[in-house]
This record gives C-alpha cells, sequence and structure tokens, in this order.
C-alpha cells in the first residue's frame, strides 16, 4: 500500500484535506435549489462510498509497504472492524446535522461554527490517545486551537448581525453546535481501529485504506436510519417522502455523488497522513476546511453581503484567528521535535 513517509508531505496531504473537506459543500448548492439536502444527502453517501473502494483497490493495494487491501482485510479482527464503523455512524449523524445547519445558516455559519468546534474536540480527544512523542509540543497546538476558539466566536458574532437571524439563526447556530460535538469524537474511532505503524503493522488492527472502507460502510447503513428519519421528520420545511429521491434530474445525483467522492479524498488523505503527523495535528489541520469553506461562503455565494457596517471587521479578525491558528497546529509537531532536541 502507499505510506506518507515524511512529515513535510503529511501536511500537504493535510492541506488537501483541508480543501476537500472545506469545499464538498458546494455541490450541494450547485445541485438545485428545489433539490432537498435530505435528497443530496443519499447521493453523498455513495460518493463517499464508491472512492473508499476506489483508494482501497488502487493505492491501498499496491507497494510493498504494509499489507494490501484484501490481505488486510482477511486478518482483521471483529473490534477493529466495528470501531471504523462506529465512526462511520457517529460522523453520519454529526454530518447530516451540518448539511440541515449549511441549508438554514449557510456555509459561512455552518462550517466555522460546526467543524471550528469539532476541530477544538477532536484535536483534543485525539491528543490525549496519541504517544508523546509524536502529538506534538502541546503548547504551541493548544494556542492554535485558542485562537481557532476565538475565530469560532467572531463568525457567531458576525452571523447574528445578520437582518432576520436573530430568531431563524438559532436553529442554524444550535444545529453547528450539536454537530461540532459529535463530529469531534468520529475521528477517535477510526484511528483505534488502525496500526500504528506501516512498516510493522499489529495483528489484527487495519490500513487507513480498510479503515476507510468500513467507516464508509458504517455511513451508508447507518443512512437507512439516520437520513430516512430526518426525511420524515425534517429539521425545516415539510417532510421528503422517499419516492422524490427517484425524481430527481441526473445533474441533481450527479453533484451529490461528486460532493461525497471530494469529502472522501480529504478523509483518506488525512488518516494516510496521520502517522507522520499524528492523528491530533492530522485531523486539527484538515479541520482547516473552516477557514475554506468561509471564503466560499462570503466571497463566492456573498452570505454577508446584507450585513451592517461594521460586520466585515468580525469577519476580518475571524480569517485571521483561522489563519494564524493553523499555522500554529502545523508548527506544533516541528517545534515539539525541535524542544526535544534541545533538552537532549
Amino acid at each position: 500500500m502507499f505510506v506518507v513517509e515524511s512529515y513535510s508531505l503529511a501536511v500537504v496531504f493535510c492541506v488537501i484535506t483541508m480543501f476537500c473537506w472545506g469545499s464538498w459543500a458546494n455541490t450541494q448548492k450547485l445541485a438545485g435549489k428545489t433539490w432537498r439536502f435530505e435528497l443530496f444527502y443519499w447521493d453523498y453517501v455513495l460518493g463517499v462510498m464508491l472512492m473508499a473502494l476506489v483508494f482501497a483497490f488502487t493505492l491501498g493495494s499496491m507497494g510493498d509497504s504494509g499489507r494490501g487491501f484484501m490481505t488486510d482485510l482477511a486478518q482483521a479482527d471483529a473490534a477493529s472492524l466495528g470501531s471504523a464503523m462506529l465512526g462511520g455512524v457517529v460522523f453520519n449523524l454529526a454530518n447530516i446535522l451540518l448539511v440541515a445547519a449549511i441549508a438554514i445558516a449557510g456555509m459561512s455559519v455552518a462550517f466555522p461554527v460546526g467543524i471550528g468546534l469539532a476541530l477544538v474536540l477532536g484535536v483534543i480527544v485525539n491528543y490525549v490517545g496519541s504517544p508523546a512523542a509524536k502529538a506534538g509540543h502541546p503548547v504551541v497546538l493548544f494556542v492554535g486551537v485558542a485562537l481557532v476558539v476565538a475565530a469560532i466566536v467572531l463568525d457567531a458574532l458576525a452571523y447574528r448581525k445578520l437582518p432576520g437571524q436573530a430568531k431563524g439563526g438559532t436553529k442554524g447556530l444550535i444545529l453547528s453546535i450539536l454537530c461540532g460535538i459529535m463530529m469531534g469524537f468520529f475521528y477517535k474511532f477510526v484511528a483505534n481501529s488502525m496500526a500504528t505503524s506501516s512498516v510493522d503493522m499489529e495483528a489484527g488492527r487495519l490500513s487507513p485504506y480498510t479503515a476507510m472502507v468500513f467507516f464508509s460502510l458504517g455511513i451508508l447503513l447507518s443512512n437507512f436510519v439516520l437520513n430516512t428519519i430526518i426525511m420524515l421528520k425534517p429539521f425545516s420545511g415539510e417532510p421528503v417522502p422517499p419516492s422524490d429521491y427517484f425524481k430527481g434530474a441526473f445533474r441533481d445525483h450527479l453533484w451529490g455523488v461528486i460532493g461525497g467522492m471530494i469529502w472522501a479524498v480529504g478523509m483518506t488523505f488525512s488518516i494516510i497522513a496521520a502517522e507522520k503527523a499524528s492523528f491530533a495535528i492530522s485531523y486539527g489541520l484538515g479541520q482547516g476546511a473552516t477557514l475554506v469553506a468561509a471564503v466560499w461562503g462570503v466571497f463566492i455565494w456573498k452570505e454577508f453581503r446584507e450585513a451592517p457596517r461594521g460586520t466585515n471587521r468580525l469577519l476580518a479578525f475571524m480569517f485571521a484567528g483561522y489563519v494564524f491558528g493553523l499555522v500554529l497546529i502545523i508548527l506544533a509537531r516541528k517545534w515539539d521535535v525541535l524542544f526535544q532536541a534541545v533538552q537532549n
């Protein structure tokens, strides 16, 4: 299987993850104004599963490092497979909340608040579970996280200034917060299923590619319950009959599949990079998607075009907080290596 062999390449993979995770939701907007997100989401999930299988039978099955996908699958134990699938279930619940928040509040709010909160919780959870030698310098890492928290608060304040958001906006913010809490924990279940080293892989544990396939399977299977419930009892609007899925145009379905594939590229690259970057840094940097999504929402979709004077200043400070916070998250691993070298 293909493995990342340097920290620099791992950072590149995490940056690609950041752009994938911050951009896939544009496909929801492109699918069409009449195509409900509950219907879009079925195709999104299929796209995630399809891309996971593509990676498993390509990068996950070539080269001399580690175990190929089929060999890895044959030796996997039930606990590892179950942990990866559980990660998919938790993610799916969180992501449905995110997509609902996007539909209600827009990308420039749902992502910075929901995924920003997920970044904070995810870094903490995955840092605690990482080996001390690979986790990154705690002060540098968590100062970066603190800057992201400040950016989240500024974004929420800017959103509250939008006309007509004092009432309706509350639901969008609540959904974003619930999404962030759930999203902060899914990655740890996937990490627990994976071997800690691609050179000497523990028996029963999974390669990143096998973990991604079963993570995607968890999303797909849980979707028959979770998304069906949301269709019948939606967060906003009228219930959506399941038969409406088959009334969509080819364009509507295509954008959903593409959106899922884009997100899956990001997730795969993130867990491939984690061996060199640590799960805490890989997850935290990937969730810089909040910055990318905010750029899309503010500058492309013009979601703050009706905001009153002074809002742009809040948005500027928000972007600055994200940028400096993400830079510190990147430097945390290198700073930790330098700090240990000085001590020795």
